[in-house]
């Protein structure tokens, strides 16, 4: 079964993700995220949403060399 997360992003990331320089995102993995998932990526300032999101498909996934509980998130 595919699920679609929601998750807030920085201005500086999301940025870097809608230019295409940011391929992946590291994230604890309290949402069960499995290859084929989708993650709706929504700019948070800090403070609130600025109406700024991203759909990608998370096409990989690896906990190497990660804190306990993270994993590294690659999507296209």
């Amino acid at each position: 079964m595919t699920i679609t997360h929601s998750l807030k992003i920085l201005p500086q990331y999301f940025a870097a993700v809608t230019e295409g320089r940011k391929t992946f995102e590291i994230r604890k993995n309290d949402r069960g995220f499995h290859e084929g998932d989708f993650i709706v990526l929504r700019e948070w300032n800090g403070q609130e949403f600025t109406g700024g999101e991203i759909a990608k498909r998370i096409t990989y996934i690896t906990d190497f060399e990660q804190q306990p509980g993270f994993v590294v998130m690659g999507f296209q």
